[in-house]
């Protein structure tokens, strides 16, 4: 009776043993978040970054309404003291933290800041954002609609891969009165008078601090106009295995191993 003889090269069984798992990946994404100062040198600073990957249920403000404790705590300190745990409390699944810049302190004209999130797509499509911005009494940047940015589509690909803000995105909270002697960044922040105010974009007052030195140590000078570039995002995402798929793929890797030591053994019977 004849011999039938076969060999299988293992990279053949690897690719077989990978055709039959299921996709690596999960809706998972490791992100990078980079945050940069576009405002001309001496112009307006930042206070770090405050940001959700969330299911777009968090409102954390609304032009022509008066602020609420969470924006203001970004608005009028730059902490998010109360602005996270609002966030939290609105939408449990949401993923929360900071970006700071590369440097302690504020994120002066030029300067950038980087962090990375896990990030489940399917979960938290959406990003919401808020950042104090200095000198001022209560000025920040962020989104008014927690749906403005749907960063993830359905199939959980990045959808957007920056966002710039310009100076006529600039908000004011409207709840703290204009006064430089009591402004972040050139005053005493402690000295705060309520204004009684509602949410509405203004980037104009920032002239009214020009000539003021800074804490970074720098004579403050606007220099913005409407159109001025003065924040951009940018996005990076990378896919996270999930652990099951390392055990497949590890199985997968001991199939191969077996298969290459019965290919030896029976070419080994056969000398």
């Amino acid at each position: 009776m004849p011999v039938i003889s076969f060999s299988i090269k293992s990279s053949t069984v690897a690719l077989l043993m990978l055709g039959l798992m299921p996709s690596a990946y999960s809706a998972k994404v490791q992100l990078q978040v980079t945050v940069e100062n576009l405002a001309p040198q001496d112009s307006i600073s930042f206070a770090p970054l405050r940001l959700g990957f969330n299911s777009g249920t968090f409102d954390s403000f609304n032009i022509g309404q008066v602020a609420g404790a969470p924006i203001v705590s970004v608005a009028e300190g730059g902490s998010g003291s109360a602005w996270f745990p609002a966030f939290a409390a609105a939408d449990a699944t949401a993923t929360l933290g900071p970006v700071l810049p590369a440097q302690p302190g504020a994120l002066l004209p030029g300067a950038t800041g980087t962090a990375t999130f896990t990030v489940d797509t399917a979960v938290n499509p959406f990003f919401t954002f808020a950042a104090m911005v200095v000198p001022s009494n209560d000025f920040f940047i962020g989104n008014d609609s927690p749906t403005q940015y749907r960063l993830f589509d359905s199939s959980g690909n990045l959808a957007i891969g920056s966002i710039t803000e310009h100076a006529s995105n600039i908000w004011d909270a409207g709840s703290e009165l204009f006064d430089p002697a009591a402004a972040a960044f050139v005053g005493n922040n402690d000295l705060r008078t309520p204004q009684n105010s509602v949410v509405n974009f203004n980037f104009a007052e920032l002239a009214g601090f020009n000539g003021l030195t800074t804490d970074a140590g720098y004579v403050f000078n606007s220099g913005l106009t409407g159109d001025t570039e003065v924040y951009r995002l940018s996005f990076h995402a990378s896919p996270v295995p999930e652990p099951e798929s390392y055990a497949m793929m590890l199985a997968g890797l001991f199939a191969t191993g077996w298969a290459v030591r019965r290919q030896r053994t029976v070419a080994g019977r056969k000398a």
